[in-house]
């Protein structure tokens, strides 16, 4: 019988990832309305002109979300730390998926 303990690892961490991204859009809506619409349109609060809506973000080819998720766990200034939980970090990833379609 032959092994494959690389393929073995590659299914379990497609698995994580599946599961990691399995947020819920309409919190994650209510998550980015709390925490991002003071500079974002985010769901029905408008933000300011001076950054992008979180849709024009959703809908950028170059960002997916594996960007989002690096963002959210290390955001950049001038852009507040939102200390967001795991859970929560989902569901606006989940949200932001949900804008780009």
């Amino acid at each position: 019988m032959t092994s494959y303990p690389g393929l073995a690892g590659l299914l379990l961490l497609a698995a994580w990832s599946g599961a990691a991204l399995a947020g819920d859009a309409a919190e994650g809506r209510r998550v980015a309305e709390r925490w991002c619409s003071s500079c974002h349109v985010a769901g029905s609060r408008a933000g300011t002109d001076a950054v992008p809506t979180l849709a024009t973000i959703a809908r950028d080819p170059k960002k997916g979300p594996g960007w989002a998720r690096e963002w959210l766990q290390s955001p950049h200034p001038p852009m507040p730390d939102p200390n967001l939980t795991r859970r929560e970090a989902d569901d606006v990833i989940a949200y932001l998926e949900s804008l780009a379609r």
